[in-house]
């Protein structure tokens, strides 16, 4: 494993998926871009300058190699993504489309347009995969997870005794047991507000959670914390107005990778010593990326579309209230298709 000396580094397991995204112009190339909660975070950490380590399942099909190659071009080391016993990288059609008001919106297809099979869902890593994993994590200052098994349970908890930030976001309970396990080691807990507001309470007991954070959509969010070591009142952020808004899907992964970026750098010592400014703040910060990430098709098409100097530029617009002046693209380059594993035809359009 190559690990550099002067960035902090990000582990996670979880949805790493291959985005089929298909943009309001139908007659445009369908893109392939890394996907889901989990490749996403990690995509925008390495983007924000983290030594990112994903670790997945991927077994050489044209969607893991798509998407290897994908977070290669942001700088993700590759060393853990191939673990035994390796299978299909799932692959997600995301469909941008405008309401009867001209608002854009977006849905999810997790068949295929052509065959109706469903297209290949999320594995988690193994129980028996870890070992060579476990010493790697020493050095993390983050370890994330957004979907639970027993093997990122055990990999959550190594972290957690080296000392770094254990970050925990649900998107469902499919374990009760091992969902509880994740509650209690999380330092991080961020859940929807539509999808899982019974996941309150996240303080209670001898949990690890340090910071709880709701997400209320286009209201903001709402938060609160014990850096002081007793459970706060919970505090209510509105949302960071977005410049443009083109498509919202993804902004909650930029604003926990802002977030996550300005927080815990430190991991969980450093955390602590944040103080209630210091937190409000690097929330702030995370808010200000997802605003700036409507503007683009995808969860991470700004990041295609803009030089990293032009995105620093609009964030710190953004932050100083000032307006975001229109830029011009960079030209997007074709990725290559990727077809249905059970046609096999190319996936596009339905």
């Amino acid at each position: 494993m190559t690990t550099s000396t002067e960035k902090p580094s990000i582990f996670g397991t979880g949805l790493i998926a291959l985005d089929l995204v298909i943009g309001l112009d139908t007659e445009a190339p369908v893109h392939s871009w890394t996907g889901g909660t989990c490749g996403n975070i990690l995509a925008i950490m390495s983007y924000l300058g983290w030594d990112s380590y994903p670790i997945a399942r991927m077994n050489g099909d044209p969607a893991s190699e798509r998407v290897r190659v994908d977070l290669a071009k942001w700088g993700v080391h590759l060393d853990f993504t191939d673990c035994a016993p390796t299978g299909h990288t799932p692959i997600i059609i995301q469909q941008i489309k405008r309401a009867r008001d001209g608002s854009p919106t977006h849905r999810f297809l997790w068949t295929c347009p052509h065959c109706g099979e469903r297209l290949p869902s999320y594995r988690p890593v193994t129980q028996n995969a870890i070992e060579e994993i476990l010493p790697a994590l020493s050095k993390s200052s983050i370890f994330f997870l957004d979907r639970v098994s027993r093997a990122a349970i055990s990999l959550a908890a190594e972290a957690a005794r080296s000392g770094a930030v254990v970050v925990f976001e649900p998107s469902g309970k499919s374990d009760e047991k091992l969902f509880e396990e994740a509650l209690h080691i999380a330092h991080i807990v961020k859940y929807s507000d539509q999808r899982l507001s019974d996941a309150g309470g996240a303080m209670t007991g001898d949990r690890a959670t340090v910071l709880e954070i709701q997400t209320l959509g286009s209201q903001g969010l709402r938060y609160r914390h014990r850096l002081a070591g007793t459970p706060s009142d919970w505090v209510g952020l509105p949302a960071v107005p977005a410049p443009r808004l083109v498509d919202t899907c993804g902004s909650g992964d930029w604003c926990t990778a802002g977030l996550l970026s300005s927080a815990a750098p430190k991991g969980v010592k450093g955390l602590m010593q944040l103080g209630e400014q210091g937190l409000e703040s690097a929330l702030r910060y995370g808010q200000a990326l997802a605003a700036w990430n409507c503007g683009f098709e995808g969860a991470r098409g700004g990041m295609y579309a803009l030089d990293r100097q032009e995105f620093t530029r609009q964030i710190d617009a953004i932050q100083s209230g000032k307006p975001v002046l229109r830029v011009v693209e960079r030209p997007q380059s074709v990725e290559p298709s990727v077809a249905c594993p059970a046609c096999p035809r190319e996936i596009s359009a339905a």
